[in-house]
C-alpha cells in the first residue's frame, strides 16, 4: 500500500504542476526569469545577461530524474554513493551531447536538444555500468545489475523529459503545427485544447512567426505521455517486474518521440524523418538488444521505503540542489536574447 500512496501523491503533485503550467507558461512574462547586469556602456546603460524559465524547469527536471534514479536503485539496496559513480559520467555526456548533436543536426550554434542528450546517454549507459562493475565494483565490493539499472535510467528519463517539456513551453520551442495546417480530425481534437504563444522573444515567434496562432500543444502531450509512462513503469518495477518496466518505458517514450515529431512545426533537419526520429528508434532497438543479452539477475523485491531512507541525508539533498544550480546556469543563460538595464536612484524615495 505504501508504494501506491507514494505514486498517487507523486502523480497528484505532477498533475497540479502541469495544470498550472499549461495555462500559464505560453504567456510572454514566463520566459525570462531574471536579468543580471553585465557590462556598463558609455551611456550609463548596462547590458543584461538573461536567465530563463527554460533553465529553471530543465534544472527541476534534472533534479527530479536524478532523485527518481537514486530512489529506484536505493530500493534494491544500491547506495546513492555507488549510483553516483555511473550517473555522473552519463549526465555529463548527456549535457555535452545536448549542445553538440543539436548543433550538428540543426546547423545552429546556440541550441539544445533533449533528444540528442537522451540518445547519447542511452548509447554510453550500458558501457558505463559494465566498466563500473569491473573496476570500482570489484575494488569496493558492489555490483550494478544491468537490467535493473537500465530500467531505473529509463524510468528516470521518462520523468525528466516529461517535466522538462515545461521548459519548452516557457521558451516557446519544440512547438506544434498550427491547427489551420492540420487535418480535420486533429483540428477537432485540439479545437479547445491548444496553445497560443505570446511574446516576440519566444522561439515560435522569431523562428516561425506563429505568435497568437492556435498550435497543437505537443509539449503538453509529451509531458503527459512521458510522466504517465514513468509512473506506470515505476509501479511495475516496484512489483518486481524489472524487465517489463524497462521495456514499457522504452517503447512508450521512444515511439512517442518518433510519432510526435510529425505534429511539430519547428525545424528538425531535412528529410522525411528527422535525425532525432532515427535516434529514437536506434536507441530503442539498442537497449532492447541489451535487455536480451543480459538476463535479469535474481534480485530482492524492491523496497521503496528503503530507497527513501537512503536518500534522506543532508549531503544528498545538498548535492541534488547543487546539480540543479549547475543545470540552471548551464541551460538557463540565454544566448539568443539580449537586454539592457538602466539603474538609477529613485529621488522621491530618498
Amino acid at each position: 500500500m505504501f508504494d501506491e500512496i507514494f505514486l498517487l501523491c507523486l502523480s497528484l503533485a505532477i498533475g497540479l504542476l502541469f495544470a498550472w503550467a499549461f495555462r500559464t507558461l505560453p504567456r510572454e512574462d514566463w520566459q525570462i526569469l531574471a536579468c543580471i547586469p553585465g557590462r556598463k556602456g558609455a551611456d550609463g546603460i548596462w547590458s543584461g545577461v538573461n536567465f530563463t524559465y527554460y533553465g529553471f524547469f530543465n534544472a527541476l527536471a534534472f533534479v527530479v530524474a536524478t532523485t527518481i534514479f537514486l530512489l529506484i536503485l536505493g530500493s534494491i539496496e544500491v547506495s546513492p554513493l555507488a549510483a553516483g559513480i555511473i550517473i555522473a559520467p552519463v549526465l555529463a555526456i548527456g549535457m555535452w551531447a545536448a549542445r553538440f548533436i543539436a548543433r550538428w543536426v540543426e546547423r545552429k550554434a546556440h541550441t539544445f536538444s533533449v533528444g540528442a542528450a537522451s540518445f547519447a546517454c542511452t548509447i554510453v549507459a550500458p558501457w558505463v555500468i559494465m566498466l563500473a562493475n569491473v573496476t570500482l565494483g570489484e575494488w569496493f565490493d558492489f555490483h550494478f545489475p544491468m537490467i535493473a539499472t537500465l530500467a531505473a535510467m529509463a524510468i528516470a528519463y521518462a520523468f525528466g523529459e516529461g517535466i522538462g517539456r515545461l521548459a519548452c513551453i516557457s521558451f516557446g520551442c519544440c512547438y506544434g503545427k498550427p491547427l489551420s495546417e492540420c487535418n480535420p480530425m486533429i483540428q477537432k481534437i485540439f479545437r479547445r485544447r491548444h496553445f497560443i504563444f505570446w511574446g516576440k522573444t519566444k522561439k515560435i515567434t522569431y523562428a516561425s512567426h506563429l505568435e497568437g496562432c492556435e498550435v497543437v500543444p505537443i509539449q503538453a502531450l509529451t509531458a503527459i505521455v512521458y510522466t504517465a509512462a514513468g509512473i506506470l513503469s515505476f509501479y511495475i518495477f516496484l512489483k518486481g517486474y524489472v524487465a517489463v518496466a524497462l521495456i514499457l518505458a522504452l517503447i512508450v517514450t521512444q515511439n512517442w518521440r518518433f510519432a510526435s515529431e510529425f505534429l511539430r512545426a519547428d525545424y528538425r533537419g531535412n528529410g522525411i524523418f528527422s535525425a532525432y526520429q532515427i535516434m529514437s528508434l536506434a536507441a530503442m532497438a539498442y537497449l532492447l538488444l541489451i535487455a536480451l543479452i543480459f538476463p535479469v539477475s535474481p534480485e530482492k523485491m524492491p523496497n521503496l521505503a528503503a530507497g527513501l531512507q537512503s536518500l534522506w541525508h543532508p549531503g544528498w539533498i545538498i548535492l541534488l540542489a547543487g546539480l540543479g544550480v549547475v543545470c540552471f546556469i548551464y541551460s538557463g543563460k540565454s544566448e539568443v536574447t539580449c537586454s539592457t538595464i538602466d539603474i538609477y536612484v529613485a529621488e522621491k524615495k530618498i
